[in-house]
């Protein structure tokens, strides 16, 4: 058995090692958050059965922030090939003893680096790359495919990979949110699990997609929404839900989808509205994927229409 337990490293948020280099993909994911996403069904679910229907027997993967390395683990079962890459030292150095752990570290080549510039040595048939977070903030899901698309197409020519996930969509929602803990007023930024919806954020209106991300199309990094929610409840208007769906892969002949949801996130308005069943409000806010969350809450404009 290989002793994964021990790290040079270690594994805590204040690793001393991580420099400002390993912030660039994102946050800085501590390891016991990747063992925590082992354990997300819906996730780990979504995943494998997106690879077992986009993957051919024999095919080639590539696996971009391979995390613990559970994708590659999952697209080896039917690859001949699994390229890895990840740029935290101490998530390879696990991910590699996971691997050989678990029978497959011959498919898998793992290598330490930046997914924005590394590039596989041949063409490969699937893209997996799940860096992926709520409003698609803080990591950099789409800095790194569209990089990752103009250096392939350079290298390999026009003909792309197919990605997991095929698309992102992104929508935002007005609610009425209950913000007080124990008689603690926290206007602040929450996450609610899309699967259990939180009492604590009830919906007071329509839901309005406002970006519809397809990763074989070019994409903006810049997200924006400048648009009309439209009020069915009476209360107080004080915060806004934004839903992060990922479509892992599309069935056309039976016209179904493997869906994969990101967190809700509730995030504040500056001025909470009393408001009133059929009301409208202009909604606007404009931000970079990838950026922090603290730079869409600063960008919330809410207007009575």
């Amino acid at each position: 058995m290989t002793d994964i337990t021990a790290s040079p490293a270690g594994y805590d948020i204040h690793n001393p090692s991580i420099t400002e280099a390993d912030n660039l993909l994102g946050q800085y994911i501590p390891i016991h958050y990747h063992f925590q996403m082992l354990e997300d069904q819906a996730r780990m679910t979504g995943f494998k059965a997106a690879l077992n229907y986009l993957l051919a027997d024999g095919g080639k993967v590539l696996d971009m922030g391979a995390g613990t390395g559970v994708l590659s683990f999952l697209a080896a079962q039917k690859a001949t090939k699994v390229y890895s890459v990840e740029r935290q030292a101490d998530l390879v150095e696990c991910a590699n003893a996971l691997l050989t752990e678990n029978g497959c570290g011959d498919k898998v080549e793992l290598v330490q680096g930046d997914a924005r510039q590394y590039l596989p040595p041949e063409p490969v048939d699937v893209v997996v790359c799940e860096m992926l977070h709520s409003a698609l903030l803080r990591e950099k899901q789409l800095e790194v495919i569209e990089s990752f698309k103009q250096r392939y197409r350079e290298k390999f020519g026009g003909t792309l990979p197919i990605f997991i996930p095929n698309a992102s969509i992104l929508a935002v929602e007005p609610v009425s949110a209950d913000f007080c803990f124990q008689g603690y007023h926290a206007p602040i930024a929450f996450f609610e699990d899309p699967g259990s919806l939180s009492t604590r954020y009830l919906s007071m209106g329509e839901t309005k997609p406002y970006a519809i991300l397809e990763y074989q199309a070019d994409n903006a990094i810049e997200l924006s929404f400048d648009g009309l929610l439209s009020i069915n409840e009476n209360g107080c208007f004080n915060a806004l839900r934004f839903i992060t769906k990922n479509i892992l892969a599309m069935n056309l002949e039976q016209g179904s989808t493997i869906d994969w949801m990101n967190m809700n996130l509730i995030l504040p308005i500056k001025h909470p509205i009393d408001a009133k069943a059929g009301d409208q409000f202009q909604v606007r806010f404009k931000y970079d994927a990838g950026g922090e969350i603290s730079s869409l809450i600063n960008a919330i404009e809410v207007i009575k229409a």
